[in-house]
């Protein structure tokens, strides 16, 4: 499994579907290894039943997952050559070539289309545009977490990919002290999970929750690599209502979703975000942007806002639901079975399977 920062998960929903797919596949017997970023991650030999290989990569914005990916691929062809190779995000498209011409198929997972993230300047979104009009082609399968996304590849580059919905899980592990550290009452908190970059607009949430007269916190968990500047424009737009604990993951981040009053998912770009299959399979009530893949998600599981209404549409959304014991308890009752009968790791890791042989049949 190449392409992402590795395992134990400690960046994004990427490396979270790679921890879950590399126990899923381990735990059915099958020999795993994940190529890590020896800067990014930390370092063990083992992890999930997968085997981790540790390899440096180039530390920058825009070379640090090609140049990764690139030397993980080098080491995989030279040693002993694996059934398949995984890779994730499209960016990664170019070096692909590169295992299959070793004889190793390889599946591409796509989890959006990167090149609509504002956080990259022109010249890198017309890569990510180049490298995804490539990924099918590049890659003996190209699959995606959404039918929105597969969709919307089919409609601009003419090729449909194959979509595979990732799994939902998220155990209470109780009370950590997290909330106590934080100052939060459980039950009485908004919680935003994720990057701290544009397109996810935390931005949006904080200026929403600052012009409510409500005595509710907005915890906002995340990092932002490479993005100060927007993460500084957070801080400084919010007052002692607005939390910043930075990254949480794990168990903390488990206890914080379970103990939310409403988690927020103000996303606009990307395919199915895990926050939302985990808030879901927590029964967290949630308010989600009307991004498509968000919409294909929740179903009616989840209260909406408009993105084209702004930070106004989404604090009228916000008040009401803080204000509705209710409804929220509703939504977290739909939510947690709606997720249930749709989002398995079990069912996740048994198509990529069925995947993984096929393309091995095809290439034999």
């Amino acid at each position: 499994m190449l392409g992402s920062r590795g395992i134990p998960a400690s960046y994004s929903g990427v490396e979270t579907a790679v921890e879950h797919l590399a126990a899923g596949f381990a735990e059915r017997g099958h020999d795993v290894t994940v190529y890590c970023r020896s800067h990014a991650v930390e370092h063990r030999d083992e992890h999930v039943g997968a085997s981790l290989v540790h390899l440096p990569a180039l530390q920058n914005k825009y070379l640090d997952t090609l140049s990764h990916t690139a030397v993980s691929t080098g080491h995989l062809v030279r040693g002993e050559r694996p059934d398949v190779a995984l890779y994730a995000i499209s960016g990664n498209a170019p070096v692909l070539p590169v295992a299959r011409l070793a004889g190793v198929p390889s599946v591409l997972q796509i989890d959006g289309l990167d090149s609509l993230r504002a956080k990259w300047p022109k010249a890198a979104r017309l890569y990510l545009r180049a490298t995804e009009r490539l990924s099918p082609l590049a890659a003996t399968v190209a699959v995606t977490d959404s039918e929105v996304v597969a969709r919307d590849y089919e409609r601009r580059f003419g090729r449909r990919l194959l979509s595979i919905p990732y799994g939902a899980s998220l155990e209470d592990p109780g009370d950590l002290g997290r909330c106590a550290e934080l100052g939060i009452e459980p039950g009485r908190f908004v919680l935003f999970v994720g990057r701290l970059v544009p397109e996810n607009n935390a931005h949006l949430l904080v200026a929403a929750h600052m012009s409510l007269e409500t005595d509710w916190p907005l915890v906002v968990v995340g990092d932002g690599r490479y993005a100060d500047r927007y993460v500084d424009e957070l801080h400084a737009a919010g007052d002692e209502r607005v939390r910043f604990p930075g990254a949480i993951y794990g168990p903390g981040y488990g206890e914080l979703v379970h103990r939310a009053g409403l988690v927020c998912v103000p996303t606009e770009v990307g395919g199915t975000h895990p926050v939302i299959v985990e808030a879901m399979a927590a029964g967290a009530p949630l308010l989600v942007s009307d991004h498509e893949p968000n919409l294909e998600v929740v179903g009616d599981a989840a209260a909406v806002f408009p993105l084209g209404g702004g930070w106004s549409a989404l604090a009228r959304q916000l008040g009401e639901l803080i204000d509705d014991d209710a409804r929220r308890a509703s939504l977290g009752v739909r939510a947690k079975a709606r997720a249930t009968a749709r989002y398995s790791w079990d069912r996740c890791v048994e198509q990529y399977l069925a995947v993984f042989r096929a393309v091995i049949e095809r290439s034999a």
